[in-house]
């Protein structure tokens, strides 16, 4: 058995970060906060040329033809970069389920759109939102009891909602909550949600490493008492222990990625323990590089607030850790 990526896949997760570091850079994500729509077309269309967007898409439908653990390394690039794109929503839930549940036809008009970055779809958590996107979306695939609905944005009224993230466009929705049943399987609705869990786990551990790597450098050069404030034990064992908590955040993520992609029989089980985690890592690295920079970390002049945004909004997003472990609970006393 393989335990580590293949050298294609690293290559790609470079590929990724070099494109993002000269595309995304925090002067662009400011600008998206600030946007009315917060999203990019041409980096989106770069995003989708470069594979990125259609990579859970089939080749037949001139996607990559990957899945999982390919997608993860690059959601943490994501994470990294503090995308403000919607690449959990349409590639790692919307495309893959999709690929997995709807029918052919369905496949044939919407995964040749989505791989070649026309067509942006998002996923209600639950029915009557909050949904992210939805006003970039041309299409909406709701969970329900019987399964997935999929309603076109153009048929509900939209409400945007309060968000701490700038960059990530929230929104309540009414109107047709049915839509079309594209996947009558109440397993695929929960497929949605591991999917969902997953995927932010995988940009949480992007977000806690790049604002660890922030904080380390600002203590490199912030100087008191005539030193770095890096060479302070109290600082050293601040950032050890947020950088323990992603590297033990980390291999739970891509187990999760290796369960979906498999289906393995503990899908759930493994996707709640990685959010779990992954949702403590951020939140606690988010914290560490605070208090490192002090007051001037509160500031918006300071980019260190664009991930920190972020790593706060996303640990709640699709449960949180204290959901997840509830789960894992439930899943493990009660494994019927």
């Amino acid at each position: 058995m393989r335990f580590t990526f293949s050298d294609e896949q690293r290559a790609f997760q470079r590929a990724v970060r070099d494109y993002l570091e000269k595309e995304c850079p925090p002067q662009h994500v400011r600008a998206m906060a600030g946007d009315e729509s917060g999203r990019s077309p041409a980096l989106w269309k770069g995003l989708a040329d470069l594979g990125v967007v259609g990579l859970t898409v089939p080749e037949s439908y001139g996607g990559l033809g990957m899945n999982e653990i390919d997608l993860v390394l690059i959601l943490e690039e994501a994470g990294r970069a503090a995308l403000p794109e919607p690449l959990v929503e349409t590639t790692a839930i919307a495309a893959s389920l999709i690929r997995d549940y709807a029918p052919e036809q369905f496949q044939k008009d919407w995964l040749p759109k989505i791989a070649s970055g026309e067509a942006i779809i998002t996923v209600s958590p639950g029915a009557g939102g909050p949904v992210t996107d939805a006003h970039a979306a041309m299409l909406m695939l709701v969970p329900g009891e019987r399964g997935i609905y999929a309603v076109p944005t153009s048929e509900l009224v939209l409400a945007p909602e309060a968000s701490v993230d700038a960059t990530r466009r929230v929104f309540s929705f009414e109107g047709s909550s049915q839509g079309e049943l594209i996947a009558p399987n109440p397993e695929a609705s929960e497929a949605a949600f591991d999917r969902g869990a997953f995927a932010t786990a995988a940009v949480l551990c992007g977000i806690a490493d790049r604002v660890i790597e922030l904080a380390a450098a600002y203590a490199k050069e912030r100087q008191q008492f005539g030193k770095p404030i890096g060479s302070f034990q109290a600082v050293k064992h601040l950032l050890a222990d947020a950088l323990l908590g992603l590297e033990f955040a980390r291999p739970a993520v891509w187990r999760s990625a290796w369960s979906i992609a498999t289906d393995a029989p503990d899908r759930a089980r493994d996707t709640s323990i990685a959010k779990a985690l992954a949702s403590d890592a951020a939140v606690d690295a988010c914290r560490a590089a605070l208090q490192v920079h002090g007051a001037i970390g509160y500031t918006h002049e300071h980019d260190l607030h664009l991930w920190l945004n972020k790593g706060f909004a996303l640990s709640a997003a699709w449960g949180s850790a204290a959901r997840h472990r509830d789960r894992v609970g439930r899943i493990v006393l009660d494994p019927s």
